[in-house]
């Protein structure tokens, strides 16, 4: 079955998309911005860089990371990072269901070959 993969341009020199929003989903589920980065198989520089974009994107950071030490480091959402999360996930809701007729469509064409 086709599937919709969404990319939303915010700006002209950044965009929000299904990695960018998975690399969100795994620091809020783990933690950290590492432990995120090695569940998705890229280098931590990777995630920071990603994060470092998000951030100049909306304006605002979409993660508080703390630094290691006694208490320990780690990262989580900022308010404005899950708000991301819940409207990507929202519109890419809305987009799939819109579209699943003509996704339908296109697996028959597939399929009559």
């Amino acid at each position: 079955m086709p599937s919709l993969v969404l990319r939303i341009y915010l700006d002209p020199d950044g965009h929000i998309g299904p990695g960018k929003v998975e690399l969100l989903e795994h620091i809020d589920s783990l933690g950290s911005i590492s432990a995120a980065a090695r569940a998705m198989q890229m280098s931590y520089k990777r995630a920071w860089d990603l994060v470092e974009e998000m951030n100049r994107i909306f304006g605002k950071p979409v993660v508080s990371a703390h630094t290691g030490g006694k208490r320990g480091g780690g990262a989580q959402l900022t308010a404005v990072g899950e708000a991301v999360i819940s409207h990507y996930r929202a519109v890419e809701q809305v987009a799939t269901a819109a579209a699943q007729g003509h996704m339908t469509a296109l697996q028959a064409a597939i399929e009559a070959g």
